[in-house]
């Protein structure tokens, strides 16, 4: 289910935004923030990728003028994304479709109860999975 949904996640967003999953994520982490930007270390954390993957990412978004990579301003060691007006743009188009795509794939064919249950399974596994990361908190 999880491949299939990815696959098609990606195909909508290439022929609705023409941007990938990973390029949506991306967008989507630094727009949740206020100032439009992130350190490096702390987007990767967030989309549970490698730092060389996220820089190889970042240099390919940024190459499209979705993103641009500062220098940290109180650390001269670290780096910060930033979205771009036009990675902005990219993301208030792209998301209203995403949304729906999703909600008619996934919510729309389950019932209030087996999104309950899907809600619960999912906090579970997720919680087991962040024990596994910190082992002393169990």
């Amino acid at each position: 289910m999880t491949s299939q949904l990815t696959v098609r996640m990606n195909r909508q967003l290439a022929a609705e935004a023409g941007i990938s999953l990973a390029d949506y994520d991306v967008l989507v982490r630094l727009t949740d923030t206020p100032e439009g930007r992130l350190r490096v270390t702390k987007l990767a954390r967030e989309l549970s990728w490698e730092q060389s993957r996220l820089s190889h990412h970042v240099a390919r978004m940024q190459r499209r003028g979705l993103v641009a990579r500062e220098e940290c301003a109180d650390d001269g060691r670290g780096a910060l994304v930033v979205l771009t007006e036009r990675g902005r743009a990219m993301i208030e188009h792209a998301a209203p479709a995403h949304v729906a795509f999703v909600r008619e794939r996934v919510f729309d064919v389950l019932t209030e109860a087996q999104v309950d249950a899907l809600d619960a399974i999912a906090t579970s596994v997720l919680t087991r999975l962040a024990a596994d990361d910190h082992p002393s908190a169990t």
